[in-house]
Parts: structure tokens; C-alpha cells; sequence
């Protein structure tokens, strides 16, 4: 199967297709809307043979649907029908999730995007979780305006640096993982990174987007499943794996 990722952020759509090596983006910001981020991507990716699509979105997302209109973006994401943009399958998942996915080794992972605002998800034993982490209130505000980038230009990197590692050490200390993965654009601009930490790699998310369709990683609901209805009970945990160890990767080759 063909699969084109699409990682959605503030400043830049970022694609990658099954087959190919190096990834195409056009610019987004903050009038970006579905319509246009589809045009978008299917003029960017002419000529490349794909089936199916996985969406990385700036947001929480429920049921296959962004539940909020993103910050960074135009208007309109709540409902549109990706399937019908796009004429072909589409799963839309959290892009910090989708990261996380990418980045997954085994066991019980926190990973921590560090970008625009601050993303998160934890995996246990292959089962993801989403968080919201970055709108819990921290010290007069929330987390994300202290660690996301405007409290990186505001206050400097020496105390943005302070800041991050006291956020990670406490949520490392709730949720005590096996494994901590610092993701996201600004992560590298940690120097040294919090202790106990490795650094992720945004092309991880493109590797997560493959493997929302490998079947035994599929999700237990159909949440991820394009725009129909919601079931009672399903959330958009993905995928639907228990078993430990680390995740195939062999969905890079398809």
C-alpha cells in the first residue's frame, strides 16, 4: 500500500510519500484552511501514486476530527471531510501523537513536542495515548506559554532551557516512563537535554503516519477511520497493540 503522510505545523506543510526519499512542504500560518492545505498538497505531490493518506493535525483530535479550530491556522477544520478532499482514505491523528508513534521503541514511552506550543502522548506497550498537557495551568499561565516558542523568544534560551527541564521533570515524576522523547523543532535547541531524555527527529513523525495503516497497529474503534459516525466508547487511542517490544518499521519500504 501507498501511503502519503501529511504533517500539518504553523509554519509549513510537510509531506512524504511510500517510494520516496525526500519529503516536499509549502508554507501554512495562520490563514491556512482545509481547502487550501489540500490545493496545496495535491499540486506539491503531482506525480507521486498514493492510496491512502495519514493527516498530522495541530490539535486534539477525536473520532478522525480535529475537536478544536487550531490556534495557528485559518478556520474550518472542525468537520471538513478529509476523505472526500482528498478522494481516497484518510486517518487524521494528533501530530505530536503521530511523532510519538514514529518514535516508539517499546514499553511505556512520554514523548514531548517541543514546537509552536508544547505537543504530548504517551504509548504503553503500543497503545497510544494523546495528551493535552501544554494548556495545564503552570506557575500565572499555562505550560505551552512558557516552554512553546513565544517563551523561548520571550524569556531567552538560557531560562527557556531552565523552564523545560523543570516542566519534563515533573511530568516525568507523574507519569514515570520507561523511555522520554523530546520531539518538535525546538528540541534541539536544548543543550544540554534533560537528563534521562533522547532526542527525537521530526522525520519520525512521517514514520508514525505510515504506521497508522499497518493492520496490526490498527486502532480498536473506528475513530481513526475517516468521517463517519463516532461509536459509543471510542476515543482515538491508536493503535491497538499490547504486546511489548518495539513497533515494525517495514511500512518505510512499502
Amino acid at each position: 500500500m501507498n501511503i502519503l503522510v501529511v504533517d500539518i505545523g504553523g509554519t509549513s506543510v510537510k509531506m512524504l510519500a511510500s517510494g520516496h526519499d525526500t519529503q516536499r512542504k509549502f508554507p501554512s500560518g495562520s490563514g491556512l484552511t482545509p481547502e487550501q492545505m489540500v490545493a496545496g498538497v495535491l499540486a506539491a505531490t503531482k506525480g507521486w501514486d498514493y492510496e491512502v493518506v495519514s493527516i498530522g493535525f495541530p490539535g486534539p483530535v477525536l473520532c478522525g476530527q480535529p475537536m478544536t479550530e487550531p490556534v495557528n491556522l485559518g478556520p474550518g477544520w472542525m468537520g471538513f471531510d478529509f476523505t472526500a478532499a482528498f478522494g481516497r482514505p484518510v486517518k487524521v491523528i494528533n501530530d505530536a501523537a503521530m511523532q510519538a508513534l514514529g518514535s516508539y521503541q517499546g514499553g511505556k514511552m512520554l514523548f514531548l513536542g517541543l514546537g509552536t506550543g508544547l505537543g504530548a502522548a504517551v504509548i504503553m506497550d503500543g497503545v497510544l495515548e494523546p495528551l493535552e498537557l501544554g494548556r495545564f495551568h503552570y506557575k500565572k499561565r499555562t505550560i505551552e506559554h512558557y516552554v512553546g516558542v513565544r517563551g523561548l523568544k520571550r524569556q531567552g534560551r538560557k531560562k527557556w532551557q531552565r523552564l523545560v527541564e523543570e516542566v519534563v521533570g515533573r511530568i516525568v515524576a507523574a507519569l514515570k516512563p520507561d523511555d522520554v522523547v523530546l520531539g518538535g523543532g525546538n528540541a534541539k535547541k536544548l543543550k544540554p537535554l534533560p537528563a534521562g531524555a533522547r532526542l527525537g527527529d521530526n522525520a519520525l513523525a512521517f514514520l508514525g503516519g505510515f504506521r497508522l495503516w499497518e493492520p496490526e497497529y490498527s486502532p480498536r474503534s473506528p475513530s481513526l477511520s475517516g468521517n463517519g459516525p463516532c461509536q459509543p466508547g471510542t476515543d482515538d487511542r491508536q493503535p491497538n497493540r499490547r504486546s511489548r517490544g518495539p513497533l515494525r518499521t517495514d511500512a518505510q519500504e512499502e
